[in-house]
């Protein structure tokens, strides 16, 4: 009854916003596309949209349908591409979906590895998803799931592959250099850089900051590791990293990084499977070339 057209007419409805212009994306007049839903509304005897003048206003069913789109389409084109992968012999592409921005570093290391072991097997990774890593993992938009905070759910097993401190990174310039840790209110005058994540999934606020009721002073968000070390070392502000990745940087840079309390905040690496998965062969040595590559050298 639902054929995949159905749930593309959705899915570039709300992406482009207008009937014309989705009609435009799949190659339909706006008439075929039209009688599409039509002939869909007929045989579920419920309308999908209702029309007011040029604005299109989704019904509970659409809307439903729309949500439902957005999980299956991703799950269809990806047995499109490993179709199409056994048609012209390849053995198809193992994706790695990342909610760890500075693990972007070691994962190379470990996608070394694993290129040599399986020349056949391409690797995507993937840092953005519409619903979240466990959705997508779920979903089958991807294979495996790099996570600091793993989500305990039926159906996903996950492996910690290496352990980590969460720091404090300041300029060798800075008060804080000599300090063997800082408490949350030391700041609350200091200007922070973190990855562009929503402070409740920031260790630093949920750890640190926001059980003692406190905040920086300013809080900026950048994307690119190397700008916000650069920052840091020009004395502009302090961020926090994992310490293997300021022992990296810090070979190049006049930075050091300081505890975040006297005791740390003390985190693991974790590599999400789907429960049917783990037996894969190359799902199986990707997890075990990230256990054995638990460190980045310092270069």
């Amino acid at each position: 009854m639902i054929e995949r057209i159905h749930l593309k007419i959705l899915q570039e409805l709300e992406h482009k916003g207008s009937l014309t212009a989705a009609a435009k994306t799949l190659y339909l007049t706006q008439s075929a596309l039209s009688h599409m839903i039509k002939k869909l509304e007929n045989r579920i005897g419920t309308s999908i949209w209702k029309k007011n003048g040029r604005n299109i206003q989704l019904t509970q069913a659409g809307s439903y349908l729309l949500q439902s789109a957005k999980r299956i389409l991703p799950q269809l084109e990806r047995v499109d591409e490993t179709l199409v992968q056994f048609a012209e012999g390849e053995k198809g592409t193992l994706k790695i979906g990342m909610e760890c921005h500075p693990c972007y570093q070691w994962l190379l290391t470990v996608v070394s590895d694993f290129l040599d072991q399986w020349p056949g097997i391409d690797v995507d990774v993937k840092q953005k998803f519409q619903f979240g890593g466990m959705a997508a993992l779920f979903n089958h938009e991807i294979d495996l799931l790099i996570t600091p905070d793993p989500l305990q759910k039926k159906g996903i097993i996950f492996t910690p592959v290496f352990d980590y401190e969460q720091v404090l990174v300041v300029s060798t310039e800075h008060e804080f250099n000599q300090k063997t840790y800082i408490h949350p209110e030391d700041l609350q005058d200091q200007t922070l850089y973190t990855y562009p994540v929503e402070r409740e999934r920031l260790d630093i606020f949920k750890l640190f900051l926001l059980p003692a009721n406190c905040t920086p002073k300013y809080h900026k968000t950048i994307e690119a590791t190397e700008i916000m070390m650069q920052l840091v070392a020009a004395n502009r502000c302090v961020a926090t990293l994992p310490k293997w990745l300021v022992e990296k940087y810090s070979s190049q840079l006049p930075i050091s990084s300081v505890r975040l309390g006297s005791h740390g905040i003390n985190k693991q690496i974790h590599l999400g499977v789907r429960v049917n998965e783990p037996n894969d062969s190359c799902v199986l040595d990707m997890i075990n070339l990230a256990k054995n590559h638990t460190r980045i050298t310092t270069v």
